[in-house]
């Protein structure tokens, strides 16, 4: 199933003379299970870190693994500007409860609040940052890994029975 969705996804001609043109590797844009999965694996990672240009960082990482890119931007773009509060405030609340901290009284949303607060919200968010962005994306990555071998199973049945 989640294999069949990606193979349909073939590069037409255009795309394939831009890879050509720029010599982009092929690995980049490639559509397997290892690709897909540490590209899901490495865009969430940097989706969950509040940071500006998250993409940036995912393509600072091309050099040092193969992965599919635009399915690793694709997951960054799961942080955007409606669930960006809501995820920021649970991995603030969730590094207040790893430091042991209260969190702040009367919070207000004003740029003014954030301004005088700034120094009391960046390391609760940060450190609750971490849980997220290490533990669901591997999390993620091992789900996606283990649908996607048990689709190859399914659609060649024969072939693994023994």
């Amino acid at each position: 199933m989640v294999r069949k969705f990606f193979k349909k996804q073939r590069l037409n001609s255009k795309i394939d003379q831009l890879i050509k043109k720029y010599k982009i590797p092929r690995e980049y844009l490639s559509v397997n299970r290892k690709s897909i999965t540490r590209g899901i694996l490495i865009g969430l990672f940097w989706g969950f870190i509040p940071m500006p240009m998250q993409m940036l960082a995912v393509l600072a990482m091309t050099p040092f693994f193969k992965f599919n890119v635009p399915v690793a931007i694709s997951m960054v773009w799961l942080s955007n500007p409606i669930t960006m509060p809501f995820m920021y405030y649970m991995e603030y609340q969730t590094g207040n409860l790893i430091l042991g901290r209260d969190g702040l009284e009367n919070i207000e949303p004003t740029l003014t609040w954030f301004r005088e607060n700034w120094d009391n919200i960046l390391v609760p968010l940060y450190v609750g940052t971490i849980p997220y962005s290490t533990i669901v994306s591997l999390l993620v990555y091992f789900i996606i890994n283990k649908l996607w071998i048990l689709s190859v199973i399914r659609e060649k049945p024969n072939k693994f029975k023994c």
